[in-house]
C-alpha cells in the first residue's frame, strides 16, 4: 500500500514546506493539496515550492474542478509543474464542492468533468485536440503522461471513472463501503473494455494516532464534510441505489457553513456520532491503524491518503513513518 497526505493550504508557507519535507522522509509517496481558492491559499504556487523541496514525492490536487479553473489553464499549470518536478504530478478532479459553493454556484455536471479530463490529459501529453470548436496544442510541453484521479461516490461518477480515469478517490475509510464502490467502478471499467485492475483506488480520510476519544473529537468534522456529497446523491438517486451505511447518518443534518469547512471542532459536525466517525476515519493505537489499513487494502485500496489537518501533524507523521508505513510496506491493494 502507498501512502499520501493531504494538507489544506491554511498553514504558513514555511510550515507547509516543512510538513512536506517530513512526509517525504517518513516514506509517503504522494502529497496533495485541497483546491478551494477562497477558503485557503491557492495550491499551485505551493505545489511549485513543494516540487522544489522534494525529489521523489508525487504531487497533486485533491481535488480541483473544471468549473473554477478552465481546463486549458489547469493543463498548462500541470504541464509546467511536470517540467519542474520531472514528471511527478498527479491530478485529482471532481465536480466542485466548497470551491464552487462559496462562490454561490453549484457543482458542475459530470459530463463537463469528463470533457475536462479529456482536454487536460491530451494537452499535458502534447497532443492536438479540438475543444469548444478550436484546435488546441501546447508546443512547449515535453509530453507528460498525467495520472488523473476522479473523486466521487455516485453511480455516474463511478461509471465515468471506469471509462476514463486512472484512479478513484473515495473520501472514506469504511472497508465495507469501499468494497461496494470498488465493485461498481470495476464493473464500469469492464463494460468500457478496460482492465479493472488498471484503476487505482485511494481512500482519503483523516487519521489520528492516539486515544480514540481524542481522535474522534479531532476528526468528527470529516463525516460532516462527506455529508455534503451524500446530500447531493440522495437528491439525485433513489435511496435503494445507495448503501444505507453511506446515507443513513445524514437524517439529523441541518445547515452546513462552508466557512468552517474541514475544521476541527466545527459546529457543522454536531449531528455526527461516534460510530460513523469510527467508520469513516482511522483512529486509535498504532496497532489499530495497521489493522484497519489491512482491511482497507483487502477491500481494494492501493493508496491511503491521510488528511493531515487534525492537529499534532508532526507527531502523526512520525507515528506513520516509524511504525505504520513499515508495517504496511508489503501489503498490496486487492485486485
Amino acid at each position: 500500500m502507498d501512502f499520501g497526505f493531504t494538507l489544506k493550504p491554511e498553514h504558513t508557507i514555511e510550515r507547509t514546506l516543512e510538513l512536506t519535507r517530513r512526509a517525504e522522509a517518513a516514506g509517503f509517496s504522494n502529497g496533495w493539496l485541497f483546491d478551494s481558492h477562497v477558503l485557503w491559499r491557492d495550491p499551485y504556487p505551493l505545489l511549485t515550492l513543494m516540487a522544489g523541496r522534494t525529489s521523489t514525492l508525487r504531487l497533486g490536487t485533491c481535488v480541483t474542478n473544471p468549473g473554477t479553473r478552465e481546463p486549458s489553464v489547469t493543463a498548462s499549470s500541470i504541464a509546467v509543474l511536470d517540467e519542474l518536478s520531472n514528471g511527478r504530478m498527479d491530478l485529482g478532479i471532481g465536480r466542485g464542492d466548497s470551491a464552487r459553493r462559496v462562490l454561490g454556484k453549484p457543482p458542475i455536471t459530470m459530463a463537463h468533468t469528463e470533457e475536462a479530463i479529456r482536454v487536460i490529459r491530451a494537452l499535458v501529453a502534447g497532443e492536438h485536440i479540438e475543444y469548444e470548436g478550436t484546435d488546441l496544442f501546447f508546443p512547449w510541453t515535453k509530453g507528460w503522461r498525467l495520472p488523473i484521479w476522479v473523486a466521487g461516490y455516485g453511480p455516474m461518477a463511478l461509471a465515468m471513472t471506469g471509462r476514463v480515469a486512472d484512479g478513484l478517490i473515495l473520501q472514506l475509510a469504511d472497508p465495507d463501503l469501499i468494497r461496494w464502490f470498488v465493485g461498481q467502478v470495476r464493473d464500469a471499467a469492464s463494460a468500457a473494455g478496460r482492465d479493472p485492475a488498471s484503476i487505482r483506488v485511494q481512500a482519503a480520510a483523516p487519521a489520528h494516532v492516539g486515544t480514540r476519544e481524542l481522535g474522534r473529537e479531532r476528526t468528527r468534522w470529516f463525516p460532516a464534510l462527506v455529508s455534503n456529497h451524500v446530500v447531493d446523491l440522495v437528491t439525485k438517486y433513489p435511496r435503494e441505489q445507495l448503501p444505507d451505511a453511506l446515507t443513513g447518518y445524514i437524517s439529523d443534518r441541518t445547515a452546513y457553513d462552508y466557512h468552517h469547512h474541514a475544521e476541527v471542532g466545527s459546529s457543522n459536525a454536531a449531528f455526527v456520532g461516534d460510530g460513523v466517525t469510527d467508520r469513516f476515519c482511522v483512529l486509535g493505537s498504532v496497532d489499530e491503524h495497521v489493522a484497519k489499513l489491512r482491511e482497507l487494502a483487502d477491500a481494494g485500496v492501493d493508496q491511503f491518503n491521510l488528511y493531515l489537518m487534525n492537529g499534532d501533524e508532526e507527531d502523526q507523521l512520525e507515528a506513520y513513518g516509524s511504525s505504520i508505513i513499515p508495517a504496511m510496506s508489503e501489503v498490496a491493494g486487492a485486485r
